[in-house]
């Protein structure tokens, strides 16, 4: 179909129309400030009234004729259109309708974003990410938060241990990152992690330690949301499980002070974890009735569990009967100044955990039940299975529970305790 151009003569017969089948189209002349003549092409594909302007009148003519034919196709297809088609528009209008957007815009608008995006998915997630990332935060600096959630913590009563971990941790990445907390990224977070010159262990612990920041953030109102999430995870190290043998054992006893001695012996001979230890008072030692309580504010876990008390742990621990208080009465630093101050008297290396993993060590083949083990240490079935399975022979494990004080030790304990 030929598009026709009606145009008079005389300069001032303005507007001019493109007509293309039933559709038409109409463009105009004014006259710019700079004395030249400027063009306007009246577009209501939007369903709104716009004028689109150009340099010269031969694009304008150009550019209508274009939304002629559009026009004239989009006519073709309304008057083609099924009862579905119409309802399927109606909807869309209807959909529309609360936000003020005219169905020819949204399909302009989405047009676009599906140019850049790729597909519908892809759409939504970027305006969700926009969204998250635009939310309304107050504004804080990385260390002002790292502050705010160690005084909350402070005020849960975590331990000194957990307070310690927390401000060394936190504080290594605040000095790190002297922004608010709301302009951290994942990719930034990332790098970090990955230029720690640390064991994956370690890498661990700090990403668990920085991801708990970030939910306090977000929480609190400092974050819109918490660029941890996404860091890649990195899976343990596979650690040699150290322990002592028997005779080591002895050594180390005999070295170690009369205060320091139970926390050896509730590590050694009950599974203990050295910071469940330091939290046990005299009172949980049920020494009647041959078992430690480990309260869920005491364990790692936070659950409850009864520790049975064998019979070289009651034998080291009956001199201390009627004691109260803490069981280790000084701080978190001096009870590992212990630790080496007694291994280095005893001439021998202070293995990390290595109590606790002589007990499980020892337990396991005594008993070949990683079930009842893992019960006793407050641990995972799996968890034992994995480490302990096979470590020790059942020889040696009843050497370890054949440990006990002589009878000079015991009254040189009684007599100290007395006084």
């Amino acid at each position: 179909m030929a598009t026709k151009t009606k145009r008079k003569r005389a300069s001032k017969d303005w507007p001019r129309e493109i007509k293309h089948g039933r559709a038409s189209v109409k463009f105009y002349r004014r006259k710019m400030p700079n004395g030249k003549w400027g063009f306007m092409v009246a577009n209501y594909s939007t369903g709104q009234r716009r004028l689109d302007s150009y340099p010269s009148e031969a694009k304008a003519i150009t550019a209508a004729t274009l939304l002629a034919r559009r026009m004239s196709k989009q006519q073709v297809v309304a008057a083609s259109m099924t009862n579905a088609d119409a309802a399927a528009y109606a909807a869309a209008v209807d959909t529309l309708e609360p936000y003020g957007v005219s169905l020819p815009v949204a399909a302009e608008t989405i047009a676009r974003c599906l140019k850049t995006a790729g597909d519908p998915t892809s759409v939504l997630s970027a305006v969700n990410f926009w969204s998250l990332r635009n939310k309304p935060v107050s504004r804080a600096r990385v260390s002002e938060v790292v502050e705010k959630m160690l005084i909350v913590k402070r005020n849960e009563q975590s331990s000194e241990r957990h307070l310690g971990d927390l401000r060394s941790r936190l504080g290594r990445f605040a000095a790190d990152f002297q922004k608010d907390c709301s302009d951290v990224t994942t990719a930034e977070i990332q790098h970090w992690l990955d230029d720690l010159d640390l064991t994956n262990r370690s890498k661990i612990n700090y990403r668990t330690t920085i991801h708990s920041l970030f939910e306090f953030a977000v929480t609190r109102g400092y974050a819109a949301d918490n660029p941890v999430k996404a860091t890649q995870t990195v899976k343990a190290d596979d650690v040699d499980i150290e322990i002592y043998t028997p005779v080591e054992m002895r050594k180390l006893l005999a070295a170690a002070s009369i205060e320091f001695v139970p926390s050896i012996v509730l590590g050694a001979f009950a599974g203990l974890r050295s910071a469940e230890i330091q939290r046990l008072t005299w009172d949980d030692i049920r020494l009647a009735e041959r078992h430690i309580v480990v309260g869920k504010d005491q364990a790692k876990t936070a659950t409850r569990r009864i520790v049975p008390i064998w019979e070289n742990c009651a034998e080291w621990l009956a001199p201390y009967a009627g004691r109260t208080g803490l069981i280790w009465g000084g701080g978190y630093t001096q009870f590992y100044d212990a630790q080496n101050l007694t291994a280095e008297k005893a001439g021998i290396a202070w293995k990390r955990n290595a109590l606790r993993h002589s007990y499980a060590s020892y337990r396991f083949a005594q008993t070949t039940d990683p079930g009842k083990v893992a019960g006793e240490l407050g641990n995972s079935v799996n968890m034992v299975h994995k480490h302990y399975r096979e470590l020790v022979a059942r020889q040696s494990a009843d050497k370890w529970f054949n440990i006990k004080p002589d009878k000079a030790a015991s009254n040189i304990i009684s007599v100290a305790n007395a006084s």
